[in-house]
């Protein structure tokens, strides 16, 4: 299982602990500088400071409750090799079939046929990274959930089946343990609302972008006014604390996109949006209409954001 990571010796790492100082490894992968040692084990490289896992300890537990109460994830190996394109677990088939149309609209509207060094950042159990790899591309896996059913914990069991497996990272958003400039495309799966500073972990992830590189947002919800989205934010709390007994909130993320933030981010970063509008079919595009004779609050919107920097 190792080799999921050794695979990778083109990859260029910095030490995430101490103001990503580059060139400041040496073997086996210790911080000269900071004294942080990063440690791959079950196929993982750990790149997360004790004290920063220490502060996602409690995200990660109720994570791991949700998901698995969700019904995420399974001992089969086809569960995981059918990804995006059908849940034979049967638990979450209407969401995964949102996702499958959002890679379909992706992989043929978005992403390129020339081979891209790639970011996944929050990649899960690594679906994304193994069709990007099966594609040509060469994909890095980033997530900070490690589960071994829907974290990166599952992500070996797509390494038999490539030439080139991809490296499996746990590392948060906003400190990778990446040297700057190399990275062509970094793809949010279904993860950018997870942040809890957008412009902090844009400037981030640009740091490691090549200067002609894309940022593309995937599967994150888009209202039109903040307190939309931040009824649903209220709403999804209530739901967690009424079925598991927590709220889901331990670590501040934002959990939506509003437009007046996307425009705002647009100034502060130099970032020039282009929007797409997957088409989810006829029951989601009237979803609006749906929710205004019923009085509720506007739905959110899955556009896919594709970002470059000025």
């Amino acid at each position: 299982m190792a080799s999921l990571f050794v695979a990778a010796p083109e990859l260029k790492l910095i030490c995430p602990a101490c103001g990503l100082d580059a060139g400041c490894l040496v073997a086996p992968l210790a911080c000269s500088k900071c004294g942080f040692r990063m440690e791959i084990s079950n196929a993982i490289l750990r790149a997360i400071p004790r004290e920063r896992a220490q502060h996602f300890a409690q995200f990660q537990r109720e994570y791991a409750a949700v998901r698995h109460g969700e019904g995420r994830g399974s001992g089969d190996s086809a569960y995981y090799l059918n990804l995006p394109f059908a849940d034979t677990t049967g638990r979450n088939s209407n969401q995964w079939k949102m996702r499958a149309a959002t890679y379909r609209y992706f992989s043929s509207h978005i992403l390129p046929d020339t081979p891209l060094d790639i970011l996944d950042l929050g990649a899960g159990a690594g679906w994304l990274s193994y069709r990007l790899a099966a594609w040509g591309h060469r994909p890095a896996a980033i997530d900070i959930f490690d589960d071994a059913l829907d974290g990166l914990g599952a992500a070996w069991r797509y390494a038999e089946r490539l030439a080139q497996p991809f490296p499996a990272i746990q590392a948060e958003f906003d400190a990778l343990p990446l040297a700057s400039g190399q990275f062509d495309m970094a793809v949010f799966n279904a993860s950018f609302h997870y942040s809890t500073d957008y412009a902090r972990t844009l400037c981030e992830v640009r740091r490691c972008l090549r200067p002609s590189g894309r940022i593309v947002i995937l599967d994150s919800p888009v209202y039109r006014r903040a307190e939309h989205g931040e009824r649903m934010r209220e709403e999804r709390h209530q739901q967690f604390q009424r079925q598991y007994g927590f709220r889901s909130d331990s670590i501040g993320s934002i959990e939506y996109l509003d437009e007046p933030a996307l425009e705002a981010l647009a100034r502060e970063l130099g970032i020039h949006w282009r929007i797409h509008r997957p088409w989810y079919g006829w029951k989601w595009h009237m979803r609006p209409w749906s929710a205004r004779l019923r009085r509720r609050r506007p739905p959110s919107r899955f556009w896919i954001l594709e970002g470059s920097f000025q």
